[in-house]
Parts: structure tokens; sequence; C-alpha cells
């Protein structure tokens, strides 16, 4: 399956794109051997660190390998319509299939500049999208309490330290009530990663900064990463809450595992344990990393569902089968039986496959009104 995948669009690029155009023959294997090496980046990717998840070259190298591999995807669906276009028109008028070289090299300009613009796109510092909430049952007191999310940094060399401190300033400048991160902070080991999440040190809310692991903590020393983040300052909540007191009025932020935990040997997602011994009135934010578990939810009374996992879909026309992976659920806000459920488009993004296109990045801050 996997070399139908990944051997397919070479077949569709290589063979019925870039072998008609008039080339020369040199020219026309050099570009094939380019387009194979640029197909197998998640392969050098595992070679450079162990893992897929972490390409360790230069960021030019892997700015470069992710338009590469966003080109090739875009070829392959523009040569494909392309096919079926001419297929169409021959058979309409009777006439051998024929493409011209202008309309080869006019999908190839395409291809090219989308998959520039995406990676521009993906790797730009997000802006803070506000929010705003109505929550049931919450005191007036917490009328205007503003909450910033993060979600889905995946620090690395292509989103490293620099980047990192440019989110912190961005995200202090809020002067939010509290900071959550929900999941994905790293692509990479404590040891590749250390320098690059030092500036989330400077995170800072008066109500503290609060986290859950992602799927990505799990592919990398975990307990270690927990361990480090923990010395960063993050309270990281493993199927527990915390309280929030204003006066008599409270507010609850409960967290939960990911859903991959047991497949790592690890404590799995229990939103009981997250929510034995809160306070019987008082309203439930919960953080998950992953949003399919959002009906269960709002059966246990959660009020509001942070979330990320799925970088809204990347792409418009992709999140659609993103959405099909997460119980529908992929970008923003959706009402879940009473609940309220928010998708994070992310912050960063997984450094295999950088690319937006319509699902722009966000710090997002979530104004809550008392409802």
């Amino acid at each position: 399956m996997r070399l139908v995948v990944f051997g397919l669009p070479l077949l569709i690029v290589i063979l019925n794109w870039l072998w008609p155009l008039p080339l020369p023959l040199g020219v026309k294997v050099i570009a094939a051997a380019l387009v194979v090496v640029a197909a197998l980046y998640h392969y050098w990717s595992r070679l450079s660190s162990g893992s897929v998840f972490a390409p360790e070259f230069p960021r030019p190298f892997i700015i470069l390998f992710n338009w590469a591999f966003g080109a090739i995807l875009f070829l392959t669906l523009f040569q494909i319509g392309l096919d079926l276009g001419a297929l169409m028109m021959a058979l309409a008028t009777w006439q051998p299939v024929h493409i011209s070289v202008g309309a080869r090299e006019t999908i190839g300009g395409m291809a090219g500049v989308l998959a520039a613009i995406g990676v521009a796109n993906a790797l730009k510092v997000p802006p803070v999208r506000d929010v705003t909430v109505t929550i049931r049952g919450v005191s007036p007191v917490f009328d205007g309490y503003r909450l910033v999310q993060l979600s889905d940094m995946h620090i690395s060399r292509l989103f490293p330290a620099r980047w990192a401190a440019s989110v912190v300033e961005r995200t202090n400048a809020v002067g939010a009530d509290m900071i959550v991160v929900t999941g994905d902070f790293i692509d990479g080991s404590v040891a590749m990663r250390r320098a690059d999440v030092a500036p989330l040190s400077q995170l800072h809310a008066p109500d503290g900064i609060l986290a859950i692991p992602g799927n990505h903590e799990y592919y990398f020393d975990y307990a270690d990463w927990l361990r480090h983040l923990s010395s960063l300052g993050f309270h990281l909540l493993l199927n527990s809450h915390v309280v929030i007191t204003r006066g008599t009025a409270q507010l609850v932020f409960a967290g939960v595992t990911d859903r991959s935990a047991r497949q790592h040997g690890q404590i799995g997602p229990d939103l009981v344990a997250a929510l034995d011994g809160r306070p019987a009135e008082a309203p439930v934010v919960l953080l998950d990393h992953q949003p399919e578990d959002a009906r269960t939810a709002a059966a246990q009374g959660v009020a509001l569902q942070l979330s990320g996992h799925t970088h809204g879909g990347m792409i418009l026309g992709l999140d659609r089968l993103v959405a099909r992976g997460n119980n529908g659920f992929v970008s923003g806000r959706y009402d879940v039986d009473g609940m309220t459920l928010y998708v994070s488009n992310g912050t960063g993004l997984w450094p295999g496959f950088a690319l937006r296109l319509g699902r722009p990045p966000e710090i997002t801050c979530f104004h809550l009104r008392a409802g």
C-alpha cells in the first residue's frame, strides 16, 4: 500500500508530466532524480534522527523539502485533472488525446507557486484569533476571563527557538488570565530540542500555564519531556484538574492524556479520573489533545473542550478527509450536545508536511462570557 501511495505520484509526475516536455534527455534524468529525492523526504528524515517525525537537517533544507513535497502533491493532482480533461475532449471530438506543452508548463508553475505559498503560510508566527465563548453556569465574576490556547507548536529544526520566542512574545502581549497548551509541543528528544523550547519558560499568566501531552510527546522520551516541561513552568494535567477561585466562584480546568498513550505503555486518557473530586457546581474547561471524544466529554458535563491535533486540516479540501478521521471535528467551533468544542488549527505544524492553504495557524484568545 505504501508503495502505491508514494509510487503512483512519482509515476504521474515523471512519466506523464516531465517526460513529454521538450527538454534534453540529461535534464530530464536529473529532474527525475530530484523528484525521487524529494519524494523520499520522510526516509531521509528517519536517517537523520531515527524518527520520521524529526528531520535534523539545516532549516533551509527542511523548507526546500516541504516545498518540493508539496509541489509533487499539487502537480500530481493537476496532471490527473489535465489527463481527464484531455481524455474527455478527445472523446467529445473523436480526436487523439493531446496535451500541449503550454498546459504542462502552466500546471507545473501553479504547483510550484501553491507549494511556496503553503510553506510560507505554515512558517509564519500566527496572529491572535479572538473567540468569544458563552459558558453555561459560569459565575459573572469570570465574565471577560481571558484564556489563551497554544496547540501543536511542533518545536523543531523547522520551528526553532527564535520562532518559539516570537510566539511567546505575542502570547504574553495578550495579557491573558491563563495560558493552556493542548499538546504536541515538540518533534525531537529533550537533547535535540532543549535550546529550542527554552523560550517557553517566559510564558506568564496570573492563573498559571496549564498543559497536556499530545501524541508526539509519546514518540520522544515521554517521561523526560514531562520532567522538562514541568521544569519550564508548565502545570501538566495528566487525568487531573485544578480549580480557579474568585471569591466564592469557581472554574475547573481539567486535562487528560492522549489517546495514543496506551500504544506506548503509558496511562491513557481517563476523563472520570480527571473530574474526580471537582466542585459539583463549577463549570469545566477540558483540555484534550484529540477532539474525537467530545461527545463523551459533553455527557460528563464539560462546558468547554479545547483540542488541537488536526492542524485544521492544513489545506482546504484535505480538511474534509482529516475531519473523517476525527469524528467530523477538524477546525474551529462546534456545538456538541450543548458543550462548546473548539479545535485549534494549531500554532505550528509537523515539519514532515508543513503546508497551509486556507487553514491558517493561530494563537487563540478565548473571552469567556457568563451564560
